[in-house]
């Protein structure tokens, strides 16, 4: 079949270089690059094996978007009223800074 293509200047200059790079021609290059873009696939994709993601135990995967908000709205909270906000953690690391106000949950 025969028909007329305008091609991007760029697009042309890639085909040029291929065609100097396999040494085909240009009606052969272009062919070549349209049939293996365009041929169907008929593969199945192949689904990796499942993997653990590392959470620490407590934490629901299917709720990680909860924990976002809630990280969101105690940093909102946090900077609006900094004297007065007492952080929400079981890290029980923040003891080490006597200044920060802050309240385990699993204690209540």
């Amino acid at each position: 079949m025969r028909t007329t293509v305008t091609l991007d200047a760029d697009v042309e200059q890639y085909i040029r270089n291929a065609c100097h790079k396999r040494r085909k021609s240009f009606k052969r290059v272009l062919n070549d690059a349209l049939r293996d873009s365009l041929k169907p696939t008929d593969t199945k994709r192949e689904l990796l094996p499942p993997r653990s993601m590392g959470l620490a135990p407590g934490i629901d995967p299917r709720r990680l978007s909860d924990l976002a908000d809630e990280l969101e709205a105690d940093a909102f909270l946090a900077a609006e009223n900094r004297a007065a906000y007492k952080r929400k953690s079981a890290d029980r690391d923040f003891g080490r800074f006597p200044k920060l106000k802050w309240v385990n949950p699993l204690d209540a």
